[in-house]
């Protein structure tokens, strides 16, 4: 028997019910993974579908046309000669389960259904899936007829179990199943299986890959083995990206990793691994002690079907894939590929003719319109690496130049999928904030147009003049709070209604072969109304790394000015003595929304829990080093700012509901649609017991503080 063995695993960009273009992406990474010479391959999870396929799962269609699907790749004989692991829905005694088909040379050899549900953040599987609870234990799968003509039998193997080949073993986990404290891994290694594959649909957020790699490389560290990670990449119908990422781990160390962000629909990622180096990496007494009392034993499924052979191992020209350094992005990098990767599938996939961004001059407009630019440098460098379905997606999009023409930079593509619109008022918008939506323009090669929309504005208002007899004026003009606001969000909804406008018949205007309307991105303001919004989940402090850093990277010096501009919406009249403030409007800085927000999610503080941790943390009397950067109030000071947050909220919360989808990049996105469910009717808070108990603690505060100082 041979020891060495090539492997392969791939990324896929799959999409949600596209059934011959995903088994067309399974077969080409089939194809590629046998001419690398692997011998077995893995695929994402559930990529016969499509991941993301959420409520459709309820459909018995799903699980017919998932085996209809399935039943073509057992036929397909130029799949044969390689062990599969593929991604499945399976209906089974009227139950559904997420599962895994280990299938060779058109036969099944057993399917191995999902035990551990992800169930949290933006996974809903234990909605749609029934985990099997029952490990190391299997019991039989009746056939269709469609797959039972195929099988020569009736039934096969279901449940958890391994297989085994002539020189080793291997078994399966999927995705959630490696987070959890007892990973099926850890059980499996035990009993002597050397390779697990992990077919997984995890999503992007900044940060993730040094967690999940961690994890990965963590499954072999210490009880080594032989890891395979698949992953979904791209968009695949929701608002989640996966970033791909596909790697192989030998005893804790990386020797293949895929690319996290590509616009490559297949990507496969082969390693050669040495077997002998996995049972002298086992070779530690108290591992062998842990293996030989360990009760946990799996069925093994046996095959003929050889991994390696005696003549592999007598080619010298075959050898170990050595360890390498795993890769890494920054999180300005993340949000600039991420970003461009989605928008790119998005747009192709949605069949519209492009994109449209309201610019206002402040840094949240300027981010989105930099990562559509970002989109544009990425589709440019696989226009040049020769990516044919890019090419062919151009052509039908761009329609640059006449039939056929590529553009030849970022910026010709830009001006052809890419409109911005600055739409001022001649009282509240500054000179400066328009010189700044030009001058960006300029710089990616936006399509830019260029208004105002006072006389919209006043048509408007005059509307309520003629029909109540009551003229509203903005605070400055010593109108009232509620007039000040009846004012702003006017201009804001015919900002949203022209950009609409603008979007739907600008294609035609600029004679556009084929026409179609453009997409509107929003910009993270959950009072506008947009398609899709690519930073709706990056806090503030991020978007302006990403910008200074896009600054630099992307050659766009006019970006310094966004940087230094003090944040307004410029919706009320500016005049000598008062120029609008997002922050002081908000009463709060954009470092601590998000300080908030991440206590009130990835923490799950209330305001009695938040004023706890913050009145410490932000204590104007405790010590501080002097990197420490964090704020500093009185108790009092504390109070005021926790109530307010949570005062605005709750009166905010219903916009939630219809907020625009946005791309997720952040664990404590403010997502009601899928990912932070909560009510959208609060009773006040300002008369609520949790603001009394922060009231009773801060009066206990502030004695100690007073007895102290006497």
């Amino acid at each position: 028997m041979g020891h060495l063995v090539t492997v392969a695993t791939c990324s896929l960009n799959q999409w949600v019910l596209d059934w011959e273009g995903n088994l067309a992406r399974i077969i080409e990474s089939i194809h590629l993974a046998k001419a690398a010479g692997a011998r077995l391959r893995v695929g994402p999870e559930l990529e016969i579908c499509g991941y993301s396929s959420l409520d459709h799962f309820h459909e018995l269609d799903v699980y017919t046309h998932s085996l209809e699907m399935l039943r073509q790749l057992l036929l397909d004989k130029s799949t044969y000669g390689i062990l599969l692991d593929v991604g499945v829905p399976i209906l089974h005694r009227n139950l559904r389960y997420n599962c895994r088909v280990i299938c060779l040379d058109g036969k099944i050899l057993l399917i191995r259904p999902k035990m551990w549900l992800a169930n949290d953040g933006n996974y809903r599987e234990m909605r749609h899936f029934t985990p099997w609870m029952r490990p190391r234990e299997t019991e039989l799968f009746h056939l269709p007829k469609m797959l039972a003509e195929l099988q020569g039998e009736t039934h096969v193997l279901f449940g958890d179990a391994v297989i085994s080949t002539p020189e080793t073993a291997f078994g399966a986990e999927t995705c959630e199943e490696l987070f959890t404290p007892k990973a099926p891994h850890i059980d499996m290694a035990l009993d002597g299986v050397e390779i697990i594959t992990n077919s997984s649909g995890s999503h992007f957020t900044l940060r993730k890959l040094d967690t999940r790699l961690q994890l990965i490389t963590e499954a072999t560290r210490k009880n080594g083995g032989v890891y395979l990670y698949a992953n979904q990449q791209g968009c695949d119908g929701e608002r989640l990206y996966f970033d791909g990422c596909a790697m192989i781990i030998v005893n804790g160390d990386v020797v293949a990793q895929g690319s996290q962000f590509s616009l490559n629909d297949v990507e496969v990622v082969t390693a050669t691994v040495d077997l002998e180096e996995v049972r002298s990496y086992r070779a530690a007494i108290s591992r062998g002690m842990q293996a030989a009392s360990s009760t946990a034993k799996y069925q093994r499924i046996q095959t003929p079907f050889e991994l390696s052979s005696e003549d592999d191992d007598a080619d010298v020209s075959k050898a170990p894939t050595l360890p390498i350094q795993p890769r890494y992005h920054s999180v300005e990098e993340e949000i600039a590929l991420c970003g461009g990767c989605y928008l790119w599938d998005y747009l192709r996939r949605s069949g519209t003719a492009g994109y449209l961004v309201p610019l206002s001059g402040g840094i949240d407009s300027c981010a989105t319109a930099v990562v559509v630019y970002s989109m544009c440098r990425i589709v440019m460098q696989a226009i040049e690496q020769g990516n044919q379905q890019v090419i062919a997606d151009v052509k039908r999009i761009a329609k640059y130049g006449g039939e056929g023409v590529l553009p030849k930079t970022a910026q010709e593509l830009c001006n052809q999928v890419f409109t911005t619109i600055y739409m001022g008022m001649r009282k509240q918008s500054s000179r400066e904030t328009r010189q700044r939506a030009r001058d960006l323009s300029e710089a990616i090669g936006s399509y830019h147009v260029n208004l105002d929309i006072d006389d919209v504005y006043e048509a408007q208002k005059n509307l309520l003049v003629s029909t109540v007899g009551f003229d509203p004026k903005f605070k400055v003009e010593g109108g009232t709070v509620q007039e000040n606001l009846t004012l702003q969000c006017l201009q804001a909804r015919i900002r949203m209604v022209t950009a609409y406008e603008f979007g739907q018949i600008l294609p035609t205007a600029r004679q556009r072969p084929g026409g179609g309307s453009l997409l509107v991105l929003g910009s993270a303001n959950v009072g506008e109304s947009a398609d899709i919004n690519p930073i709706g989940s990056i806090d503030k402090a991020d978007l302006k790394r990403f910008i200074a850093w896009a600054e630099k990277n992307f050659d766009l010096p006019c970006l310094h000015e966004f940087l230094t501009a003090v944040p307004t919406a410029e919706l009320e009249p500016i005049t000598q003595d008062y120029v609008q403030s997002d922050e002081a409007d908000m009463g709060m800085t954009y470092q601590e929304l998000t300080i908030f927000g991440r206590l009130r999610k990835l923490n799950k503080l209330g305001p009695f829990g938040m004023f706890q941790r913050l009145v410490h943390d932000w204590s104007i009397d405790r010590e501080r080093r002097p990197d420490d950067d964090t704020p500093y109030y009185t108790p009092a000071q504390v109070a005021e700012k926790v109530k307010k947050f949570f005062h605005f909220y709750a009166i905010n919360r219903h916009k939630m509901t219809t907020l625009t989808p946005a791309l997720h990049c952040n664990d404590y996105s403010p997502d009601d649609n899928r990912f932070d469910l909560r009510p959208f009717l609060y009773p006040p808070f300002w008369k609520s017991w949790s603001f009394k108990r922060i009231d009773m603690e801060l009066e206990k505060i502030e004695k100690k503080r007073a007895n102290k100082k006497q």
